[in-house]
């Protein structure tokens, strides 16, 4: 395709964009649990669903990240929406109480947002004229307002930053795209694993006879210096690193290196700005190029829409440790594409396709379809409609549909009503059965459990430590992933692992005594991907 088709394709996806479409979420609406507690939850919604207060309202932009529990909608009259976690202050609304329902933003009612991005705790939001506003979490910085002193700010606080054209949030640092000529790309927060980009990790001894590190806060955005002759015209982050393009097609990327998540046929962490070597001589980003980062991989979309993607791709076998072409997707004209924890929703043709490690539904393929899926899949129930925007977070996604061409299809999906502020966590009231079958299973194991369960509850309280502990460790941080392995081989032949205690609970062996568990919805997974459809999704 030439630069000019490419362009043009740009300017039309825009004209779609601005006249928004209907908003349908599926995942987890356990806010308070996602991401702690193990195994499944109830009032999980595992069909695309429309959420009741925004059912006819135009909504042209969603934000949600890889680490976060929460989510923010844009309408197309510059309204800011946002609902989900909120014990930091993350929704804006002045208080730290949670929302089950979509709710308007009062304090930026005299804005018009365009863009906005979310963090594990923090949410940042870009007006029409260029200014940028922040609110929820501040320990570190991240919401860029050049002090760190409140550590939650639960209303709106202005960003130091000026001409803002995006933003984009990785767990606890933020990143900006201006249009200044020599400051394009601004960050503020974490500095941890170098992923600000200001070549370093700013790590001191908190007191001269202790070990324990810390990280010092960068509350002021600063321009990243190694960029500064580029233009940078897209920007995602994972939960740690960063993925940049410049004007001239060439991918950037910088942060935590686990898992060859950076792309550079190594896992080295990189402090400043490096350039993966794929993405070079014929082989530039064009134009229309779509980015993404998940909490352990980046992906992006080169010469002739191929999908590359690099870093932990799947929970079993190896990673990719450099960008490599995602087959099944060759073929398809991919607009918008966004990654969670493990998973991946993308929008493309008149099809929505996700895949991925899911537990709570947020891959959408319904009551009957499988969890989990480790090759792209169809997503049924939306197949013929045009995806104008997708976001992806801990455990759960949002898509954006065009309500043209589309009849009384969106009348026929579900309406998910949510709890009103105040109210609990907002569960959808149903599935009392389960609730009493995992009773049960759960007393059955608490006796083995009861032994094990100081020890067991230092490692696997989730991501959200990362929360109360400035500086989550590396597992904590970076996806569920890396604790199962951890869990697994600290089974040293006497107790069981905890996957040894599911299988029990399920009248299955016990796993004594193995290095590592069998988890306990792998069989399951695999006996619905053999009764699945498998393969690449076929182009209608």
């Amino acid at each position: 395709m030439s630069t000019v088709e490419a362009e043009k394709k740009v300017e039309e996806e825009k004209k779609a964009g601005e006249k928004g479409g209907e908003l349908l979420f599926c995942g987890a609406t356990c806010w308070d649990i996602i991401g702690r507690k193990k195994g499944a939850q109830e009032g999980n919604l595992v069909s695309p669903t429309r959420l009741r207060p925004l059912v006819g309202v135009n909504i042209r932009f969603v934000a949600s990240g890889s680490a976060s529990c929460h989510c923010v909608a844009l309408d197309v009259e510059g309204r800011c929406y946002t609902w989900g976690r909120n014990e930091r202050g993350q929704l804006g609304h002045g208080d730290t109480i949670q929302r089950d329902r979509p709710t308007v933003v009062s304090e930026l009612s005299k804005y018009k947002l365009i863009k906005a991005g979310a963090g594990r705790s923090h949410t940042v939001v870009v007006t029409e004229d260029g200014l940028s506003l922040a609110f929820g979490w501040n320990k570190h910085g991240q919401l860029g307002s050049g002090s760190a002193r409140n550590e939650i700010e639960s209303s709106p606080v202005r960003c130091l930053v000026s001409d803002v054209k995006t933003t984009a949030c990785g767990a606890d640092f933020t990143v900006w795209l201006s249009s200044v000529e020599g400051a394009s790309i601004l960050s503020a927060g974490l500095p941890q694993y170098g992923q600000l980009g200001h070549g370093t990790d700013n790590e001191y001894n908190t007191k001269d006879s202790s070990v324990r590190l810390a990280y010092e806060a960068q509350p002021r955005p600063r321009a990243l210096t190694a960029l500064a002759r580029e233009t940078i015209v897209k920007v995602a982050c994972g939960t740690n690193h960063t993925v940049a393009v410049d004007s001239n097609g060439y991918v950037y990327t910088w942060g935590f290196g686990g898992y060859g998540r950076l792309g550079h046929r190594e896992q080295k962490d990189e402090w400043v700005p490096r350039r993966v070597d794929v993405f070079s001589k014929n082989n530039v980003l064009p134009p229309d190029a779509v980015i993404s980062a998940g909490s352990v991989n980046s992906a992006c979309t080169a010469g002739g829409g191929q999908l590359y993607m690099w870093g932990k791709i799947k929970n079993t076998g190896d990673d990719w440790m450099y960008p490599k072409p995602l087959m099944d997707l060759s073929g398809w004209n991919l607009r918008c594409m966004d990654s969670g924890n493990m998973h991946h929703f993308v929008g493309a043709d008149n099809s929505c396709i996700s895949w991925g490690h899911a537990q709570n539904g947020e891959l959408g393929y319904g009551p009957s379809g499988q969890k989990s899926s480790a090759v792209p899949k169809k997503v049924d129930i939306l197949e013929g409609m045009h995806v104008i925007g997708v976001a992806c977070g801990m455990g759960h996604s949002m898509v954006i549909v065009d309500r043209m061409n589309v009849g009384d299809r969106l009348d026929q999906l579900d309406v998910y009503d949510g709890k009103a502020s105040g109210e609990g966590s907002g569960e959808p009231e149903r599935k009392n059965l389960v609730k009493q079958s995992a009773k049960k299973s759960a007393a059955k194991a608490s006796d083995n459990s009861r032994k094990r369960k100081s020890k067991d509850s230092s490692e696997s309280e989730d991501e959200e430590n990362g929360d109360d502990e400035s500086d989550a460790s590396e597992d904590q941080v970076n996806g569920q992933t890396e604790k199962k392995s951890k869990r697994g081989g600290k089974v040293s032949g006497r107790g069981q692992s905890k996957g040894g205690k599911k299988s029990t609970s399920d009248g299955k062996s016990t796993g004594r005594g193995r290095g590592r568990p069998l988890s306990g919805n792998k069989s399951t997974v695999s006996s619905q991907e053999k009764a699945g459809k498998r393969g690449r999704p076929r182009k209608s």
